[in-house]
């Protein structure tokens, strides 16, 4: 079993990354761009199936033996967060030989709170990985819509709080917006998160010591996340695809 195994080595916790944003910010761009990139990681991947753009089929075949692509198949990974995600993690601990840092990438609707909670509170995960950091990507052209819609009563903005709880923001997409308006974002998401570091981006290329191994994630700013408020994410999610899955526990 991975945690006998790991007890015995005494192999250091593993470093997980979040990234998260929404739909056509540039997200999956990044997540592409860090697999072929050279970091020195041997990166086991946790991809939402439903995003805009899937890892490039050729780079799965190419990179194999050096990258592992997990895709969660049956939902968002905020809705399977409790279940997939869980399940899948324990299974990768029993293999941790053939990585050493773990990336999960969310669903463009998603908020990543309730997946770094999971690492927190499932006492497996809690042992043997660490969260490092959230990875927000922002899309400079159409994030001030998405931040100020009305949304219903009971229900999260989630790109909101996918800015609110990011340790790194990637402003991507800088290049499709003037002087302007890449300062009225820039001011937008200061109202929002002050601590995070914005990185302005094109095609979502970045240093990747700014995202990788940057040990920015703090639990604390976590403490006001409560239970009752996963639990009202989970049920009043907003299904957004054309496919159907089960949010249920398995």
């Amino acid at each position: 079993m991975a945690d006998s195994a790991n007890q015995a080595s005494g192999e250091a916790p593993i470093p997980v990354t979040i990234i998260t944003g929404f739909l056509g910010s540039g997200k999956t761009t990044l997540l592409n761009y860090i697999l072929t990139a050279e970091h020195g990681h041997k990166i086991a991947v946790i991809e939402n199936e439903f995003g805009e753009v899937s890892i490039d089929d050729g780079l799965v075949q190419v990179d194999r033996v050096a990258e592992e692509i997990l895709t969660l198949d049956n939902g968002c990974v905020c809705c399977t967060v409790r279940g997939d995600l869980v399940k899948t993690m324990h299974n990768l601990l029993e293999r941790r030989h053939n990585f050493d840092y773990i990336i999960v990438e969310t669903t463009g609707m998603a908020d990543p709170t309730p997946v770094a909670i999971t690492f927190q509170f499932d006492e497996l995960l809690k042992k043997h990985t660490k969260m490092d950091a959230i990875v927000t990507v922002v899309d400079a052209a159409h994030v001030l819509q998405h931040l100020r819609e009305k949304m219903p009563e009971g229900v999260v903005n989630e790109s909101v709080q996918q800015i609110a709880f990011a340790d790194k923001i990637l402003l991507n997409k800088t290049d499709l917006v003037d002087k302007e308006k890449l300062g009225e974002v820039r001011k937008e998401i200061r109202t929002i998160n002050v601590f995070a570091t914005v990185m302005e981006t094109q095609y979502s290329k970045v240093d990747l010591k700014e995202v990788l191994d940057v040990r920015a994630f703090s639990i604390e700013k976590l403490n006001n996340f409560k239970v009752e408020e996963e639990e009202d994410h989970h049920h009043h999610h907003d299904h957004d695809h054309d496919h159907e899955h089960d949010c249920g526990d398995p």
